[in-house]
């Protein structure tokens, strides 16, 4: 199962990126989706996840600065990251639940 992630990229302290991720409709649909995330020399950790009834959940690093969405008819999840801070440079992956089934990555740097 293939997910792709796309919109990762360079901003300054205090931008805005938006990452999507696509996945396969069969498994989309059905299952909770999420967002993690791999800073260097450190482990993956969570970052945020919506379920299909589009409830949410969110680490405190990031609760009120990032917002997950989804959008059935498109199969892909959002992750809208506002106010970013040099802390949240990291590759993030995408997830699906089901497998789980993840994203190839997408990096993120903040910087000025």
């Amino acid at each position: 199962v293939q997910l792709q992630a796309s919109g990762g990229g360079l901003v300054q302290p205090g931008g805005s990126l938006r990452l999507s991720c696509g996945a396969p409709g069969t498994i989309f649909r059905f299952n909770t989706m999420g967002w993690y995330r791999q800073a260097p020399g450190k482990q993956r950790e969570f970052v945020a996840s919506i379920g299909t009834g589009d409830n949410t959940n969110y680490a405190d690093s990031v609760m009120g600065r990032f917002t997950i969405s989804r959008d059935n008819a498109k199969n892909t999840v959002y992750l809208q990251m506002n106010s970013l801070k040099p802390e949240d440079t990291a590759v993030y992956y995408c997830v699906n639940y089901a497998g789980p089934y993840w994203g190839q990555g997408t990096l993120v740097t903040v910087s000025s």
